[in-house]
């Protein structure tokens, strides 16, 4: 069964929506319409429940308008080949910004400015603009400021300064949000879009919970003026009922219309539904490659999925659709993985460690694929940096136990079994850490609990090292340096 990239966004700030200042309308003979506070729905354009996609003009490949927006709610970082966690190894062109706030940031890079005078400058420039596009550049900026807002860290004595903090920070974010309100009353898209990622990450909600209820319906606005981003969010509610019936046509006709737009994520999910019969379609696996071809020519950090999905597909082939190709395999996989995608990054660091796919054994290119994928927590890439840190390679790694130590550590914490024995077998015998007995014998009752036989084993028998523990082959338990394929791998 081929994989689907399917993610639900995590909640951010609890808020309200409050009572917000007036910024001028795009149009001043445009009275503005009263709402009711709070309603999920007081947009000044109604709500179609039974709007069909399909009905509005094509998003042709040719005539595209050029103003469609990214999605501003994501990060996007440089790659690196250091063994620091959690980094992006891809870089993605964002739009040019209207209002050029690279020198003006809040927290520790402020510089020129005062965090408050900053935020006073890019508000009155808002408030005396009339331009829809303007506005939404400081609302994404208020919403970005939040994020980074100076909170005091907690001491006996500093309560209040943290809740005036707090508070200060809320205030942001609602006038924020009630910016955005605004201008997707009047029909901008990036605002109808972004305020609906927002209510979807639990950002401007109540009590912090995500809000699929006020955000689908501003993904279908959003798509309906051309949106492709939104087209494509609107096809994932569709899809898994969030905020709307579960109906598998109307996602599928969201996805067709974000394809169109060439959206990586719509046609990589349009090629898997084609490749499995998914969403009411018959399996042809022909139109499903067509689609993964189509979005691994615009794939980018957030959607690398067609580049990996098509190597698997090459490394074995389709009758008469796909023909084994294990060069291009790898070279799909080098894609995905520069692109930081983790699952691409660990099979090449597999491919040069042990000689697979045709790539020669290469320790360099081993260690730097696998810790393309530790960095984001791919628990069997950082169980393998575990085995390399044990055993160093010349010139490229120093043997550490205490590294491989860690790296077992947090692996197993992401619940890998056989890593959770190895932390047991580390903790008992005193590799790279103290020995702890209680501890171990923790880790080893959760490697039992997950199926792992010689942690089951251990439970049973004496302890390592003693007359039939583990090792059985007579050498020093704490020897375990010498090789890759060691007792505890």
């Amino acid at each position: 069964m081929y994989a689907q990239a399917q993610s639900r966004p995590n909640s951010f700030y609890a808020v309200d929506d409050p009572v917000q200042p007036e910024y001028p309308s795009e149009s001043p003979r445009r009275p503005r319409q009263s709402r009711s506070q709070g309603s999920p729905n007081h947009y000044q354009q109604p709500i179609d429940p039974d709007y069909d996609p399909d009905d509005d003009q094509p998003l042709g490949l040719a005539g595209q308008p050029q103003d469609v927006v990214d999605d501003f709610y994501g990060a996007h970082q440089n790659g690196s080949s250091t063994f620091s966690p959690h980094q992006s190894h891809s870089q993605t062109p964002q739009p040019q910004a209207l209002l050029d706030h690279s020198h003006l940031r809040p927290g520790n890079q402020a510089s020129l400015l005062s965090y408050e005078r900053t935020l006073e400058l890019y508000r009155a420039n808002a408030k005396k603009t009339q331009d829809p596009d303007i506005q939404f550049e400081f609302a994404v900026f208020m919403i970005d400021a939040s994020k980074s807002f100076p909170i005091p860290a907690p001491t006996p004595g500093n309560v209040m300064d943290i809740e005036k903090a707090t508070e200060k920070r809320d205030d942001l974010v609602r006038e924020a949000t009630g910016l955005l309100k605004r201008l997707a009353d009047r029909g901008h898209p990036a605002s109808q879009y972004f305020l609906a990622d927002c209510y979807a990450n639990g950002l401007g909600t109540y009590k912090n919970k995500q809000d699929f209820d006020r955000a689908y319906p501003l993904f279908v606005l959003a798509a309906k003026h051309g949106h492709p981003d939104a087209a494509y969010r609107a096809g994932t509610c569709c899809e898994n009922g969030w905020g709307c019936r579960r109906e598998s046509a109307k996602a599928l006709q969201f996805f067709r219309k974000a394809g169109a737009a060439l959206h990586p994520g719509a046609m990589y999910r349009l090629g898997i539904a084609e490749l499995n019969g998914e969403l009411g379609l018959s399996k042809r696996p022909r139109e499903g490659v067509k689609w993964l071809k189509r979005s691994a020519e615009h794939a980018t950090a957030e959607f690398p999925h067609a580049l990996h999905e098509l190597a698997l597909l090459h490394e074995r082939g389709i009758d008469n659709v796909v023909f084994v190709d294990t060069e291009y395999t790898v070279e799909l996989l080098a894609q995905a993985a520069e692109l930081g995608y983790a699952p691409s990054a660990h099979r090449l660091g597999e491919c040069y460690e042990y000689g697979k796919l045709g790539c020669p054994q290469d320790p360099a290119l081993s260690i730097h694929y696998y810790n393309i994928a530790a960095q984001q927590s791919h628990r069997d890439a950082c169980f393998a940096l575990t085995a390399w840190y044990l055993v160093g390679s010349p010139g490229v790694l120093p043997q550490s136990d205490t590294e491989a130590y860690l790296w077992a550590r947090k692996a197993a914490d992401a619940g890998l079994a056989k890593a959770m024995y190895a932390v047991g077998y580390f903790l008992e015998v005193g590799v790279g850490t103290p020995p702890d007995l209680q501890e171990a014998m923790t880790y080893f009752k959760k490697a039992a609990d997950l199926g792992d036989k010689r942690a089951q084993q251990r439970l049973r028998g004496p302890p390592i090292g003693q007359q039939g523990g583990i090792p059985r082959d007579g050498s020093d338990p704490k020897n375990v340096t010498t090789s890759k394929d060691c007792v505890i791998m």
